[in-house]
C-alpha cells in the first residue's frame, strides 16, 4: 500500500505499531482506523506509542466485540467471527487505560449506503454475504476457514430466498444507519 501513494503525498513509514521510529511528541496527531485487532500482541504497545508520538488528539475507530457480535450476521450466522472477536478486540476500556488521561467514546453508525466493505456495513445488506468479492474485502470471512464461509453463504442464501431473513431482519432494510459496535475512541492532548 505504501508504494501506492501517489509521490506528491508525505512518504510513508514502514513500522511496527508497538515501535513506531518517532520522538516523543513529534506529530501533532495520531489515528488508527478499524487496526488494533490486527497488531496482535503489538495492541497495548501500539496504543502507549500512539500516545507517546502525538502532540495532539489520538484518535481510534475500533470495534467494540460485544455490540458488534450481536449485529444479525455474527448473532445469527457467523457466531464464529463473533468469538473471535471477543478475544482478539481490545475493550474499550482496555483501550483508554492504554491512552492514559481522560477518553472520549462517541458511537458511530454506519449509514446504510456506505461504499466500505467493512464486516459492520452488512447489516442492511445481507445479499452481501453472497458476493465473494465482498466477503473478501472484509477481515471477518477472511480470517474463517473455508466450510464456514461456504456454511453461512448458503445458509444466509436459504433464507433470503424463503424471506426468513426479512422476516426476523428486514426492519434493518428501512434505517438510514446503524449502531454496528464501532466506537471511535478520542484521547485529547495529556
Amino acid at each position: 500500500m505504501a508504494g501506492q501513494r501517489p509521490p506528491e503525498l508525505a512518504p510513508a513509514i514502514r513500522a511496527d505499531a508497538g515501535r513506531l521510529p518517532l520522538r516523543d511528541q513529534s506529530v501533532d496527531a495520531a489515528m488508527a482506523i478499524l487496526t488494533l485487532h490486527h497488531w496482535d500482541e503489538d495492541q497495548e504497545r501500539g496504543v502507549r506509542e500512539m500516545r507517546r508520538v502525538a502532540r495532539g488528539v489520538v484518535v481510534i475507530l475500533t470495534y467494540d466485540a460485544e455490540v458488534s457480535g450481536r449485529m444479525w450476521l455474527m448473532a445469527d450466522y457467523l457466531h464464529e467471527v463473533a468469538e473471535l472477536d471477543r478475544k482478539i478486540m481490545p475493550s474499550i476500556d482496555a483501550v483508554g487505560g492504554w491512552l492514559g488521561g481522560t477518553t472520549g467514546v462517541e458511537a458511530v453508525e454506519v449509514p446504510d449506503d456506505t461504499p466500505d466493505w467493512t464486516l459492520g456495513s452488512f447489516w442492511a445488506h445481507p445479499e452481501r454475504v453472497l458476493d465473494p468479492v465482498a466477503r473478501q474485502a472484509t477481515s471477518g470471512f477472511a480470517r474463517m476457514p473455508p466450510a464456514v464461509v461456504a456454511r453461512v453463504t448458503e445458509a444466509v442464501r436459504r433464507d433470503l430466498e424463503s424471506g426468513a431473513w426479512d422476516r426476523r431482519h428486514g426492519h434493518l432494510r428501512d434505517l438510514r444507519s446503524f449502531d454496528v459496535g464501532m466506537p471511535l475512541i478520542i484521547s485529547p492532548p495529556p
